[in-house]
């Protein structure tokens, strides 16, 4: 069971528990920008970068973020993702996709490759290296090497919280 949290701190970790955390600290006209950190009794670690839709007052479909809050990450092991993933890295590798659970107002919030908010549909692309959004789009790089070294990782954790910029 692994949770994932926006927004939420984490004041006290104990020695055997991990989490995640994803920090947004850019949100532009299209995109939010964010960094996937694990949190344990050591601190924060750096795993990697985020891309999000942007912050929306009233939802629209597929081109919006999720809210803060922490959420339960679950494998998904039906559907079109599901599928493409299954064949591109293999069964020994893909168990599921990353499915974030119980999102007020969202279905099928998935955490998945991609470069910009065009990849979104209103999930978190992880990735290796970001641009900023203020004066062009998000793009963040390499999401395939940072899925691919990242996924495992979060197959084991228990927590994961993203915190707003």
């Amino acid at each position: 069971m692994t949770f994932f949290s926006i927004g939420k701190d984490i004041d006290i970790v104990k020695n055997d528990e991990r989490s995640l955390e994803v920090l947004r600290y850019s949100s532009g006209a299209d995109s939010t920008l964010g960094i996937l950190s694990e949190i344990g009794p050591e601190g924060r670690e750096f795993l990697g970068y985020t891309l999000e839709d942007e912050w929306r007052e009233e939802k629209v479909s597929a081109e919006t973020r999720i809210p803060e809050g922490t959420y339960e990450i679950k494998l998904r092991t039906t559907g079109g993702f599901h599928n493409r993933y299954l064949s591109k890295f293999g069964a020994d590798f893909h168990k599921g996709m990353l499915h974030v659970q119980d999102v007020p107002g969202f279905e099928y919030i998935l955490i998945h490759t991609g470069n910009t908010d065009e990849h979104t549909m209103g999930c978190l692309l992880v990735a290796d290296s970001s641009q900023q959004n203020i004066t062009k789009d998000g793009f963040i790089g390499a999401s395939t090497a940072a899925y691919k070294r990242i996924y495992p990782f979060i197959l084991i954790m228990t927590t994961l919280a993203i915190k707003r910029n």
